[in-house]
């Protein structure tokens, strides 16, 4: 049985991991997706408590997640979209997880591209700099373009309404001015030859995460010898681990752990 933890990005509850949690089960692991600090356990009560989420960063969360993986007797496997796939990556550089999986991952130091969608994605964030301090939600509008571009508009905006939370603000900052600032918690330590093996996925239609994003952090790990591969999901956009397409991610995933003999056992 491999233990495996999974890790939500913003704007994403954690309960959205509940049919991974199942299909992992049928394939004889054990999942678990904690919460975010601040976050509770329903969709309706953390949009009614923003405010709970306000001022969390990208150290608070790497810190946290941490403490969950060291409640395993050994290193599980982790698996994170967007920020959580950033988050993921931090945690396989400091050798704390078995080996990692980066669904569309929010982009590390280090990584360039900067794509009109992408900015357009974050501006409800980041147009206003208050919002660091702050837990903010998408608008149904929004999130069709952040997440629900490559799906029929009624699908997109029906899991605005199921699973859409407001989240906090600081590490899109924090992202936003990671290659200005050196210290940044943004940076992962990409040329760790010691690690587990990684993987990164990227959608051809992801405006959050574009695909150049997602390939511009897989060259990133370009002087390690650990492995570090990269999967190519076309037509798919950023709510790839929520929408109807959901199965063939996962499965993509669990052949990975298959192909590369990732074994994390409790």
């Amino acid at each position: 049985m491999t233990n495996v933890v999974f890790i939500h990005g913003l704007w994403i509850s954690h309960t959205a991991w509940q049919p991974w949690i199942e299909r992992f089960a049928a394939d004889g692991h054990h999942a678990i997706a904690p919460a975010w600090p601040g976050e509770h356990e329903g969709v309706d009560e953390t949009r009614r408590n923003p405010g709970d989420q306000a001022g969390v960063g990208i150290d608070d969360l790497t810190e946290y997640f941490a403490g969950v993986l060291e409640q395993f007797d050994t290193p599980p496997v982790v698996i994170g979209h967007s920020f959580g796939g950033l988050i993921a990556q931090k945690l396989l550089g400091q050798n704390k997880a078995a080996a990692a999986v980066a669904i569309d991952p929010a982009p590390i130091k280090g990584v360039k591209p900067l794509p009109v969608a992408q900015l357009r994605s974050a501006f409800p964030v980041l147009g206003n700099p208050l919002n660091r301090g702050r837990a903010k939600g998408l608008t149904e509008a929004q999130w069709r373009y952040g997440f629900g571009n490559a799906l029929p508009v009624e699908e997109s905006d029906a899991l605005w309404r199921q699973w859409s939370i407001p989240s906090p603000g600081k590490p899109l900052f924090e992202a936003a001015v990671a290659n200005f600032a050196p210290g940044s918690p943004a940076k992962v330590d990409t040329a760790n030859a010691t690690r587990g093996p990684l993987l990164i996925t990227g959608g051809t239609a992801d405006h959050t995460v574009p695909l150049v994003s997602a390939k511009a952090t897989h060259r990133l790990y370009g002087k390690s010898a650990a492995v570090t591969d990269f999967h190519e999901f076309t037509g798919r956009g950023h709510s790839l681990t929520i929408d109807r397409g959901w199965r063939d991610v996962a499965d993509v995933t669990l052949s990975w752990l298959k192909e590369r003999e990732v074994t994390a056992q409790s």
